[in-house]
């Protein structure tokens, strides 16, 4: 268990599950967007603990799958005990798989840069700390490259943030997925504290912010069919 959880668990632990408020940014859609394809995307996003990352992609119309894992590091470190040590390079991150017919790299980033994670936390996020926290954006083409740099390079000119945007955006190299019983984390244990109090705000405030793009039924990684 988390040492982040043991903590809140010992303020929280009879608090009643409600669901905590959460400052947000809302930025404005990207200028530059993808062109529309015709095949399936991946792109790995990496803001903090997984955990609240993969809720809130599940929780969108278009995302096919979210996986929870490693990237930026080896494989023989690509392991829950040695990423949280902060010295292996990994950033707990989140794989994402989209239909680019049904929603847009542009609202992914936008959501991303709004709900998901505070993009201005250097190697942080919330009450977790370590380079494994890091805001990162790990593209799988030139495309992809090209409009979250641009959009990066967009929000920070209009000062959206009272601090610039610290994310790091590079190609990605290997994702390797988490441990089984770090996938569907958010909808398996909605009442764990740590959950209750830093990822259930996130869900909720794509629900209010995102209307057309939440959907309430979750797209879990155990439901997905496996492809090659």
């Amino acid at each position: 268990m988390k040492l982040r959880t043991l903590l809140l668990a010992t303020t929280l632990l009879f608090a009643p599950v409600t669901v905590f408020a959460e400052t947000v940014t809302m930025v404005p859609p990207p200028v530059l967007d993808q062109s529309i394809s015709a095949k399936t995307e991946k792109i790995v996003l990496a803001g903090g603990c997984f955990w609240g990352v993969q809720g809130v992609y599940q929780h969108m119309k278009g995302i096919t799958n979210a996986v929870s894992g490693y990237a930026g590091g080896a494989k023989d470190t690509a392991n829950y005990e040695m990423v949280s040590n902060g010295s292996t390079g990994h950033a707990e991150s989140v794989e994402i798989t989209y239909d680019p017919k049904t929603v847009s790299l542009g609202k992914i980033l936008q959501v991303y840069f709004s709900v998901a994670h505070d993009p201005t936390e250097l190697n942080r996020q919330g009450p977790d700390m370590g380079t494994q926290y890091r805001s990162a954006v790990f593209t799988t083409n030139a495309e992809q490259e090209k409009v979250v740099k641009a959009y990066i390079a967009q929000l920070d000119k209009a000062k959206v943030y009272s601090d610039p945007i610290v994310t790091k955006v590079s190609s990605l190299e290997a994702f390797y997925p988490a441990e089984a019983y770090h996938q569907d984390y958010t909808t398996i244990n909605p009442t764990q504290p740590y959950i209750v109090y830093n990822d259930l705000p996130k869900i909720e405030n794509l629900s209010k912010l995102f209307p057309k793009e939440y959907r309430e039924k979750p797209v879990l990684v155990r439901e997905v069919q496996p492809t090659n």
